[in-house]
């Protein structure tokens, strides 16, 4: 049959497919997660940012180009109690300093393109972030791209819906408020579905445990801070 040059070409084609064949087959199933709790709870920021007596456009715009969420929730009271945008600048800078420790564990898989890494690294919100820790290495960077704009879609969405609900209509939406943590257990299943440890959930749990008996008030900030360095501390001793 003429084999001779058989070897190279039955062995270099496939692992092109291979690569392409384990990455996501569906952004919208990855995303739909994210969307159910977005949605929600955009709408519930843009309803109260309205009644606060914001414009409605101001919550679209904000969403746009702020995107994050707990200092957007944070930003509707300093901004009826008046507060200087200043102070409301430094305060969403430290309620996101966590975004930064995303970024650096992601160096290797952002785009190569400039604006393409600028707009991830603005939309690696926590939600982003874990779906994207469980995709192949091998996902190519357009499709992260698009799935960072899904998310962030379905939290602009939310927003407007919220925005113009709040300004025809007065109505209460009291137990939204725990979308956020259904999102968060939603997400940490997936991520132990996909990685079969139970180690970083004990971390997580024992860490902040440990942080809420010695300060209740700063738990959740110490209980990262501990997760940072045993992630660390894991990747050190499985890398050697």
């Amino acid at each position: 049959m003429g084999r001779e040059n058989d070897p190279k070409p039955m062995t270099s084609p496939p692992s092109a497919p291979q690569a392409t064949q384990s990455a996501p087959s569906s952004l919208l199933t990855l995303t739909a997660p994210v969307a159910m709790g977005y949605i929600p709870l955009g709408t519930v920021f843009g309803f109260l940012l309205v009644q606060a007596g914001a414009h409605w456009s101001l919550a679209v715009v904000s969403s746009l180009l702020v995107y994050a969420g707990a200092a957007q929730y944070m930003m509707v009271p300093m901004l009826a109690a008046g507060m200087p945008l200043a102070s409301i600048a430094l305060a969403t800078l430290v309620v996101n300093l966590r975004h930064i420790f995303y970024g650096l564990s992601l160096l290797d898989r952002l785009p190569r393109h400039r604006l393409a890494r600028a707009y991830l690294a603005f939309t690696l919100t926590d939600e982003t972030y874990s779906i994207l820790t469980t995709l192949p290495a091998a996902t190519p960077s357009r499709q992260v791209i698009l799935l960072a704009m899904l998310n962030h879609g379905w939290w602009l969405l939310g927003s407007a819906l919220g925005a113009l609900i709040g300004s025809q209509a007065r109505i209460t939406l009291t137990g939204l408020d725990f979308v956020l943590a259904a999102l968060f257990a939603v997400l940490t299943i997936e991520q132990w579905r996909s990685r079969r440890r139970a180690a970083p959930v004990w971390v997580a749990l024992a860490s902040y445990a440990v942080a809420w008996m010695a300060t209740p008030q700063h738990a959740l900030g110490i209980a990262i801070g501990f997760s940072l360095v045993a992630g660390l501390w894991f990747a050190e001793t499985h890398h050697d």
